[in-house]
């Protein structure tokens, strides 16, 4: 047996262990970066590693962070030699995900239609209540526009009283008759002053048109009488420079005559050109100055429109009455 043998006691050679490098047995190493002498022995005890299912163990949260900028180690050893390490609570900080406001597809979709139905809705809004010839009217203009209008409203309020007062006339006994004769001439009356057949007075208007640079045309002659009519005119003729006069109806026309004359029911009339007109002065007067109309248009060629009210007007011109060969009456 060798020595080694026989100084164990066991028959069997010593297992050779970690060797402790240099200083004499029994102290420490001095070296600062030494490992500890009791972390080197196997027969060490370990330090039980915590369960989570044990009581009095917090469990750690797998999405929290730990700050390892807080772990610090004791650079200088203890009264054994040995250096102890100094680990702090970890710093625990709760991991949330940002949350993000995201519009999906269908609600963008709902936005832009809403936009656009908006959109629609104020154009059209201003289309309607928007009208370019009155926008350009001055507000004298449309005041005394809705004069004549409320004018014109009492005027046709007033025939229907009459109409019916007549009609109650025609059915109450005695006095129907003459009162059936009294309707119908005036009736005739009236027809023969539309008609052209009977002179008619009254309150009304003149209009003279005088040519610029270009001559007056039968487009705004008929314009004009146009616009009269509508104002309520009831009974007009027109004249020219020589006096001549034509009694105006419905049935007549107007063409472009030579060197700047006009042509008026196969008559040739020369200008200066004067209508004379029954009816409202002030409304025949606003039709025709509406912008755009018939004076502005005579202006704009050169030429110059000037009016003449008239207390009592005088239609005197006649029109021969036209035989009917094809209409009659239906009884």
């Amino acid at each position: 047996m060798s020595d080694e043998q026989t100084e164990t006691g066991t028959g069997w050679p010593q297992p050779a262990g970690p060797v402790r490098p240099g200083g004499p047995a029994g102290e420490p190493d001095p070296r600062p970066d030494a490992p500890d002498p009791d972390e080197l022995s196997p027969l060490a005890p370990q330090e039980p590693v915590p369960s989570d299912d044990e009581p009095g163990v917090a469990p750690v949260d797998d999405g929290a962070t730990v700050d390892l900028a807080s772990v610090s180690r004791s650079a200088e050893p203890d009264a054994s030699g040995a250096r102890q390490v100094e680990v702090p609570a970890p710093v625990v900080e709760s991991a949330k995900p940002a949350g993000r406001s995201r519009l999906s597809t269908a609600g963008v979709m709902i936005v832009a239609l809403l936009a656009l139905l908006g959109f629609t809705l104020v154009v059209q809004l201003k289309t309607t209540s928007t009208d370019p010839t009155l926008g350009a009217t001055r507000q004298e203009d449309l005041v005394r526009i809705l004069s004549d209008l409320d004018a014109r409203e009492s005027r046709l309020q007033q025939d229907i009283r009459a109409l019916e007062d007549s009609q109650r006339q025609l059915r109450s006994g005695e006095q129907g008759r003459q009162a059936a004769l009294d309707e119908a001439t005036r009736r005739a009356d009236e027809l023969g002053i539309l008609a052209g057949t009977l002179p008619a007075v009254g309150p009304g208007l003149t209009v003279q048109f005088s040519s610029g640079g270009k001559p007056i045309s039968a487009g705004r002659v008929l314009d004009a009488v146009q616009e009269l009519r509508g104002a309520g005119a009831e009974a007009m003729q027109i004249s020219g420079g020589d006096r001549a006069t034509v009694r105006i109806i419905a049935s007549t026309f107007f063409l472009d005559g030579e060197n700047g004359s006009l042509v008026v029911e196969g008559r040739r009339l020369v200008g200066p050109f004067t209508i004379t007109v029954i009816g409202d002065p002030a409304t025949m007067r606003t039709a025709l100055n509406i912008p755009g109309g018939v004076v502005a248009s005579v202006r704009g060629d050169g030429g110059n429109v000037t009016f003449g009210e008239r207390e009592v007007a005088e239609v005197s011109a006649l029109h021969a009455p036209i035989k009917l060969e094809h209409a009659r009456p239906v009884s």
